[in-house]
């Protein structure tokens, strides 16, 4: 049944559940969207290290890479909405990119080969299927034998020496080894992931924006909007992770991918048709303006569009040479930027604005810490299921990016739960500040890794880990990240200043893809030697799993501290007992509201 208020059916505003009709439209889209993100990032570090037999220190920096330029690229495609294009122009022009780099994914060709040379002849390192069930193999012209290596990988074991013509053992000293790739299927893969980073920069922020414009500043509806419109996310996510994961791991990389497509074609299709269901919301600012010219026949439209193909390069030359980006000069921009941010806050507030300002700058940073480790789910985590995990559930061995399902099913279990609690605190004046609740969320960041190194350690030198530490540490960091997520960017919006909210805006998305890129330095540290994607040495694999997920523990926990010991103060810093007067800007930070829930995620 539709409830309409009085002030509704004077409006003539046409609801479906007491919202309006667009939330359907852009719910469907965002969860399709998600759909495809999701089911392409599940199966991504996997595609990377047995597909294309990359290192794992080479696919982790290149995963680290692409989801840091998925985020920082919302800066651009929300800015050339807002000013330009439009919403609506620019969540379809974003989501035909994306549909194109999500079918781009599904073009495979017949993978890489490594190739071992022994005593002058040739033979092929494989593995007989995908995932971490898959056994390692050699070819030979005569024949195949499953192989496997003794600890510490110093001698390659042969099970059926006669069928390939080689000996049961061969030191490693006596063999080498090299990759052969199709150039042609590597630069696809590099093209198709720098189309879903201009897709994503240019639908993920503004098909939010979308929703806000939907509600009025007052509308009591609002925060139920984006409550529903959150569950899209969810749902996306949920679904992509089961459903592409099995298909990629069981039946084939191309099939994985290509539901991925499928799904985000499916968001194209029903945005296009139901534009008119957003009532002109997320029309362009000035029509005539598109219409202008900038350089010939190119008027300002078209070079919006244009844009995107700048991004587009810049991203796959990025990608293409992630792991030739020194460390320091992405640490050396962070600071730079936010060597800026202060002296901007210094020079040009004063009062409370400069003091809310500061806090907002902290909630930016303190973000990093949080997103760093949370974010080894699709990398080193991911890896560390497929290989070191026994995944046997009920019987099936289930494929390990089906696991990233998890994240979604607890948000949409306890974020009810943890939103009750926090009222039922409130009322008791009794619920923690956001900054202390940030300190929690990066101490769970941290506690997940420790309860993981703890089921690592029972199972022995090379025993797998039991699967209820998986379950265990995702529901931890799903906690943390209710903890964060919710809070972050719209206590960032309502704290800066209404002149510089998309300037804070941007600094969020910029330390969020920072962010990122360090969790992919984190993954690239837990590499270990591999044939066909699989561990050559398990005990050390595991020993190094440890050492770095125990260390990043221990940091995040000690940051954890401080920033508890910090909260009071930025807490003060907050005034929240004032209000940010957005009227003299002509602008409501809750505008922006929506871009702060899972935006890129």
């Amino acid at each position: 049944m539709t409830n309409i208020s009085a002030d509704q059916a004077a409006s003539g505003e046409k609801t479906i559940l007491g919202h309006p009709r667009g939330l359907v439209i852009l719910f469907f889209t965002e969860m399709w969207e998600r759909f495809s993100y999701y089911g392409m990032r599940g199966l991504l570090i996997l595609y990377l290290t047995q597909h294309f037999l990359f290192s794992d220190e080479k696919s982790s920096v290149m995963y680290g890479a692409y989801t840091a330029l998925v985020y920082i690229m919302t800066i651009v495609g929300g800015t050339l909405a807002d000013r330009y294009l439009g919403q609506r122009k620019a969540v379809t022009f974003g989501a035909i990119l994306l549909v194109l780099g999500h079918f781009g994914m599904a073009f495979e060709g017949s993978g890489s080969k490594e190739i071992m040379t022994y005593e002058g002849a040739e033979y092929q390192l494989t593995l007989d299927g995908r995932g971490g069930d898959a056994n390692q193999i050699i070819i030979s012209e005569a024949g195949e034998s499953l192989i496997s290596f003794n600890e510490g990988a110093t001698t390659m074991i042969i099970a059926d020496p006669a069928a390939v013509g080689l000996p049961a053992e061969i030191s490693r000293d006596a063999y080498t080894t090299r990759v052969e790739r199709e150039e042609m299927y590597v630069y696809i893969l590099y093209f198709s992931l720098a189309l879903i980073i201009a897709g994503v920069g240019y639908l993920k922020a503004n098909i939010s924006t979308i929703v806000g414009a939907l509600y009025g500043i007052e509308d009591k509806r609002r925060d139920s909007g984006f409550t529903l419109f959150y569950m899209g996310i969810n749902l996306g996510s949920f679904l992509s992770s089961i459903t592409c994961g099995i298909l990629g791991i069981v039946y084939g990389w191309a099939w994985g991918f290509g539901l991925a497509g499928i799904g985000m074609g499916l968001g194209l299709v029903v945005f296009l048709w139901g534009q008119s269901w957003l009532e002109g919301k997320a029309d362009p600012p000035s029509v005539e303006k598109l219409k202008e010219k900038v350089l010939g026949p190119i008027n300002v439209e078209l070079a919006c569009y244009l844009a995107g193909i700048g991004i587009i390069a810049v991203s796959m030359l990025i990608v293409m040479n992630s792991e030739i980006i020194p460390d320091w000069f992405v640490g050396g921009l962070g600071l730079a930027v936010l060597a800026g941010l202060i002296v901007y806050t210094v020079v040009n507030l004063q009062g409370v604005e400069r003091d809310r300002m500061f806090a907002a700058l902290y909630f930016i940073l303190a973000q990093i810490p949080f997103w760093a480790l949370f974010e080894q789910a699709g990398s080193s985590l991911n890896l560390f299921t497929d290989r070191l995990v026994d995944r046997t559930i009920f019987g099936w061995p289930v494929p390990a990016p089906v696991f990233q399902f998890l994240n979604a099913g607890y948000i949409v279990i306890f974020a009810p739960i943890l939103a009750w609690l926090w009222v039922t605190l409130a009322k008791k004046n009794r619920e923690p500040s956001t900054p202390v609740k940030f300190a929690f969320g990066v101490f769970l960041a941290g506690l997940g890794f420790l309860s993981l190194v703890a089921g690592i350690g029972s199972s022995g030198a090379t025993g797998l880990t039991a699967v209820y530490f998986i379950f265990l540490i995702y529901w931890i960091h799903t906690m943390g990240e209710l903890m964060v997520s919710p809070v972050g960017l719209s206590s960032v919006t309502k704290l800066a200043p209404a002149r510089v909210v998309g300037m804070s805006m941007g600094a969020w998305f910029l330390y969020s893809g920072l962010s990122n890129y360090l969790a992919g330095v984190i993954a690239r540290a837990t590499g270990a030697e591999t044939i066909g994607g699989q561990l050559t040495d398990v005990a050390a694999a595991k020993a190094g799993y440890a050492e770095v997920y125990s260390n990043v523990a221990y940091v995040a926990m000690g940051v954890a501290v401080v920033m508890l010991l910090l909260s009071p103060l930025i807490k003060r810093l907050m005034h929240m007992d004032h209000h940010a007067d957005v009227s003299k800007e002509g602008a409501d930070p809750s505008d922006y509201q929506g871009k702060a829930d899972k935006l890129v995620d």
